[in-house]
């Protein structure tokens, strides 16, 4: 898994849809989640720490994990099915963990309010991440390239040893 945060929200330049997306650590990947317009009203307000006057969903969702002593650890996207994405809230209480299906919008809404961090399966960022930094990821590829033509098989054997034992 990779951990990621939220970047933004942007639109779909031509179906004007939301969009969510998070990025790694490093900034080289991205990966957009197309969401409803209120799933983005939601997470924009998180981010710019909006308090309404009255809980709205995400709100009241967070009352209630403090009113029941239930920590949320993390956000798991976990699966991209038919063009969907798939999350789980992992809920602690004590020593007790579960994990609560939810969409992804509602699972960020709720991550950003309670600062829980936000991880991604790696076969979903390779099915569904677009490039940032293509100029690190071809020197990556680069170096990669480099170092298995200069590879010997006793430089193999040296590091991971023999293991016919």
């Amino acid at each position: 898994m990779i951990e990621m945060r939220v970047a933004g929200i942007a639109l779909d330049a031509i179906t004007r849809s939301p969009i969510v997306l998070l990025k790694d650590a490093s900034d080289r990947r991205a990966l957009p989640i197309y969401i409803g317009q209120e799933q983005a009203r939601a997470i924009a307000g998180a981010i710019e720490s909006q308090k309404p006057p009255r809980p709205l969903t995400h709100d009241l969702m967070v009352n209630i994990l403090e009113t029941w002593n239930l920590t949320l650890d993390k956000v798991i996207i976990h699966s991209l099915q038919k063009d969907t994405f798939y999350a789980a809230l992992v809920v602690k209480q004590g020593e007790t963990t579960k994990e609560i299906d939810a969409r992804p919008s509602d699972a960020i809404a709720i991550a950003l309010r309670t600062n829980a961090p936000i991880w991604v399966m790696e076969e979903v960022i390779a099915d569904a991440s677009i490039p940032v930094d293509r100029d690190a990821d071809e020197a990556e590829q680069q170096a990669f390239r480099e170092f298995i033509s200069n590879i010997r098989p006793e430089d193999l054997i040296k590091r991971f040893g023999n293991s016919e034992s």
